[in-house]
């Protein structure tokens, strides 16, 4: 059943230059009190997505800080994850049907999983609704029990927070992204705000050298000296590619040499990505300006850190986000992102200052065209963009947010 995964070494000295010596100081003080503690985080995929990014980076970090973390993640058929999805998309609202055999597959793949993996850390981690109700069928509890709910639950379709909520009220402490995500039938619990983070030393964000960047474009057959837009994120509903390609259409009327970028890698647990993609691509048609780039024809972290690099703005189309990491990247990257004003955006698009928030297609294309026509009010905004994610949304704070929480769950000595 479930599986380990396996991560590299990190060290937190490396962070230095960029958080400086203080902050690093700080983080060790707070992490000498659980050193040896074991943490298991649980999701899952281990490919795929903001969950297993950060995981990919955090969990090497907690080593580094003596903590004896791990990573697991579940194992499911396509038939667990399409009613995974439907729950995801009932959770971010979406009126759904979940029948009485969606919700069998369910809790049986995750009983299942409970018969096979070993959780008795003093403090265990599941991320989002597809092991959410391992904790029902885990009879040798002995350590804390947190559930990260990485996606938008601030207006959940009521029958699917109905079927979620007896699981996840027996955590003992919750963490989401914003207390606006908190819904009124979990406010009872202990609950933790915790922002998602990216690493600045990860392949997809560390800087690169101008070279290898007009290199990666000339191999994928992107014009350097043509403005680029981009849109990073799974082919989704939510994340409105159609509506990227029509602000992309309204910028090219006025600007015909423009061109768009998608940008995504298809999630093992994502069995509608497939179906997304294959009419986002209908929806392009034949315009070799737009272009499709997906681990399918080798792009990866390097790939995708090279093309946001280059471009001149960056889009979030979504109509739920419950952070939107692909936000924090291009930022980071000095890029102003024209995002839609919701869910996890306007916590990073700060209106008018790192970038614009907007209510629909024809707005995103006019600020679009804007930060095209006005190069310097581009600059000037990325800039302000990477200096707000410095503050607030590298994954060395993410790591001081995860151990005050352990800090606050541990039994008190006695």
């Amino acid at each position: 059943m479930g599986a380990s995964v396996p991560v590299a070494e990190a060290s937190l000295e490396e962070y230095k230059p960029i958080v400086g010596e203080k902050k690093i100081e700080e983080i060790r003080i707070l992490a000498e009190t659980l050193s040896g503690r074991k943490v298991c985080h649980l999701n899952s995929t281990p490919y795929g997505g903001g969950v297993a990014e950060i995981l990919r980076r955090l969990v090497p970090l907690m080593r580094a800080v003596k903590l004896n973390a791990e990573w697991k993640t579940l194992r499911g058929s396509d038939e667990f994850f399409h009613v995974t999805k439907t729950i995801h998309n009932g959770l971010q609202g979406m009126n759904v049907s979940l029948t009485e055999d969606m919700q069998k597959t369910y809790v049986f793949i995750n009983e299942a999983n409970s018969k096979q993996l070993s959780l008795d850390h003093d403090f265990v981690v599941i991320h989002d609704p597809q092991p959410a109700p391992i904790i029902s069928y885990y009879g040798s509890r002995t350590g804390k029990w947190v559930w990260r709910c990485h996606i938008d639950l601030s207006n959940p379709f009521k029958p699917i927070i109905d079927f979620i909520a007896p699981f996840v009220l027996q955590y003992d402490a919750l963490i989401f992204t914003m207390p606006e995500y908190v819904p009124e039938l979990l406010k009872p619990k202990n609950t933790a705000i915790i922002p998602p983070s990216i690493d600045p030393l990860s392949a997809k964000n560390v800087s690169i050298s101008e070279s290898k960047v007009l290199s990666i474009l000339n191999r994928f057959d992107v014009d350097a000296y043509k403005p680029i837009i981009t849109q990073a994120g799974r082919f989704d509903p939510w994340k409105d590619p159609l509506g990227v390609i029509d602000v992309y259409r309204l910028v090219k009327k006025k600007m015909p040499n423009v061109q768009l970028l998608l940008i995504a890698n298809m999630p093992h647990d994502d069995p509608e990505g497939w179906v997304y993609y294959e009419k986002t691509a209908r929806y392009a048609g034949d315009d070799y300006d737009i272009h499709f780039l997906t681990d399918l024809v080798d792009v990866h972290d390097t790939e995708v850190n090279a093309f946001q690099r280059a471009s001149d703005v960056a889009l979030q189309m979504s109509t739920r986000e419950g952070f939107g990491l692909t936000v924090t990247e291009a930022l980071w990257k000095g890029v102003p992102v024209v995002g839609r004003n919701v869910g996890g955006i306007p916590l990073q698009v700060i209106d008018g200052e790192t970038g614009f928030l907007v209510q629909g297609i024809k707005e995103a294309a006019e600020r679009t065209l804007y930060l095209l026509e006005h190069e310097e009010k581009a600059r000037e905004m990325g800039k302000k963009g990477s200096e707000h994610v410095l503050r607030n949304f590298l994954i060395t704070r993410h790591l001081e947010d995860y151990l005050r929480l352990f800090e606050r769950l541990k039994p008190k000595e006695r």
